[in-house]
């Protein structure tokens, strides 16, 4: 078995060096838009949420007290948000239009919100509305993603499931990152599907199933019962993830059912060749939202899948693993190594169920947990030399007006909120309107530490340059202010939860 793809990275760096010498584009990184002043940032943490919009999540950033009607328009200028207020899109309403409705973020328990959407990829299709003629979504088809509510919930769903926003005052810390720092509203998940491929995606640019092939995985697992709780190198026989052929054209949805175990180059390798550190924090083995396991080369599966019960690779079994398992609020490792110098170069934080803002499945708590690391490191002596990049795996259903520029078989899906806290943000209260994806965020850690090119999303992506001024002096960390729920939240000693993801 192949470690590390040591050979294959090493082809890659001559291959690019070659198309750098040619004058190719998209190839190299290293030598993008973020100049000499990169090695100012030495550490770089990736935090992955779940399953929201801009105009879901971030409505407050229109809304008094938490901010302005003025700072949103459909048509912004360089200091407005990309949100729609109202007159949200629907093709099943008689005008046309539906005005947007509130909720809670915390959805488990007896809520009446207590209810997720589908957001596999047919319910992409159904909200992008595509013209196959110009292959541009008319964003107007949310009413046609079905809806699935907890068993008893009562007044399950609310009408118009898809047309709701959250309540800002249960994701204020978000609001005030956004207003802070930096936000952008033309980021869009990589892929037209959940959270399986998505979180293939924010590692290695792609969710092939193997280097060269020209499919996509597409779609959560599926095929034996609890799938999402057992998946990846170590899923059950019966189990299979649904792929798609890039080739075909958009919009077609012929899928193939493939075991959920993949073998692709990712992020991980190019650090590892370069000896630089990472660290991946996840909530278990079996959770789809950790992607490391449904690499084959990096979890090495024992005994062979199917049926297989362990990861054996290093990167799961060292004395000190690299990808750090069943992490929650009360048992964050990320908040120790932090606080004992032990950030690595690179690392990816995924939340457990009640931490991660997925519908149906979250108590509320993801505003705590994600200030929480941010305060964390704003506090610590990390501050002047890392970046925090913060993100939304998909769209989760619920609606959005900006539909993706490109349209293909499956990549580049509908947006999700970025938000970039650093000392070196270009200006406070930066609103970028640059279209980034999630290959920006690999592309940016590749041009940070002059590491070559996956050659997946990465080597057509921006570097995310224009939220950064590396030539300035950092500047001094602005607290983020801690939720009412931050103690209940901490204190939660309930393990880590895995995703009900549907």
């Amino acid at each position: 078995m192949i470690r590390h793809l040591a050979l294959f990275s090493g082809s890659i760096a001559l291959l690019c060096t070659a198309s750098f010498l040619l004058g190719l584009n998209g190839c190299g990184s290293g030598n993008g838009s973020l100049g000499s002043g990169s090695n100012k940032i030495q550490h770089v943490v990736i935090i992955f949420q779940e399953n929201r919009t801009p105009d879901n999540l971030f409505q407050g950033l229109c809304i008094s007290p938490y901010g302005s009607p003025s700072a949103c328009s459909t048509s912004p200028s360089a200091t407005q948000y990309n949100i729609q207020t109202s007159n949200w899109l629907n093709n099943q309403s008689s005008g046309g239009v539906t005005q947007p409705g509130v909720l809670d973020l915390g959805t488990a328990g007896s809520s009446p919100d207590n209810y997720d959407l589908n957001h596999a990829h047919s319910a992409f299709l159904a909200m992008c509305d595509m013209n196959t003629s110009s292959n541009k979504c008319a964003m107007d088809g949310a009413a046609g993603v079905t809806v699935t509510c907890t068993s008893g919930a009562a007044n399950c769903p609310p009408t118009n499931p898809q047309y709701m926003y959250v309540n800002p005052a249960d994701v204020q810390p978000y609001l005030q990152m956004a207003q802070t720092y930096a936000f952008g509203d033309q980021m869009f998940q990589k892929n037209q599907g959940p959270s399986f491929p998505a979180h293939q995606f924010i590692l290695s640019g792609t969710s092939a199933p193997a280097t060269g092939s020209s499919y996509f995985v597409a779609d959560n697992p599926a095929g034996v019962p609890a799938a999402t709780a057992n998946t990846n190198c170590t899923a059950p026989s019966g189990e299979y993830v649904d792929e798609i052929n890039s080739t075909d054209p958009p919009g077609s949805d012929t899928e193939t059912p493939i075991f959920p175990c993949l073998d692709h180059q990712t992020l991980t390798d190019l650090l590892d060749a370069a000896n630089l550190s990472w660290r991946y924090y996840a909530p278990s083995l079996g959770s789809l939202w950790t992607a490391p396991a449904a690499i084959n080369h990096m979890c090495e599966p024992s005994p062979a899948p199917p049926n297989a019960t362990a990861c054996s690779g290093p990167d799961f079994t060292a004395s000190s693993p690299k990808v750090v398992l069943n992490q929650s609020q009360s048992s964050a490792q990320i908040l120790s190594d932090i606080a004992g110098n032990h950030l690595q170069t690179v690392s990816w934080i995924i939340p457990d169920g009640d931490d991660s803002d997925h519908a149906k499945s979250n108590n509320g708590c993801g505003p705590s947990w994600v200030t929480s690391i941010v305060d964390a490191v704003g506090n610590s002596s990390y501050w002047p030399n890392t970046a925090i990049i913060i993100t939304w795996d998909d769209w989760g259903g619920w609606y959005d007006h900006v539909g993706p520029q490109v349209i293909n078989s499956y990549e580049y899906g509908f947006r999700v909120p970025i938000m970039v806290i650093s000392p070196y943000i270009v200006k406070a209260g930066y609103i970028s309107h640059v279209t980034h994806n999630f290959g920006s965020i690999l592309k940016f850690v590749e041009s940070i530490f002059n590491l070559p090119s996956l050659g997946y999303a990465d080597a057509t992506s921006d570097d995310l340059s224009d939220f950064f001024n590396l030539s300035q002096s950092p500047a001094a960390f602005q607290n983020i202010m801690l939720p009412t729920d931050n103690a209940t939240c901490q204190g939660d000693t309930n393990g880590a939860s895995d995703p009900d993801d549907d």
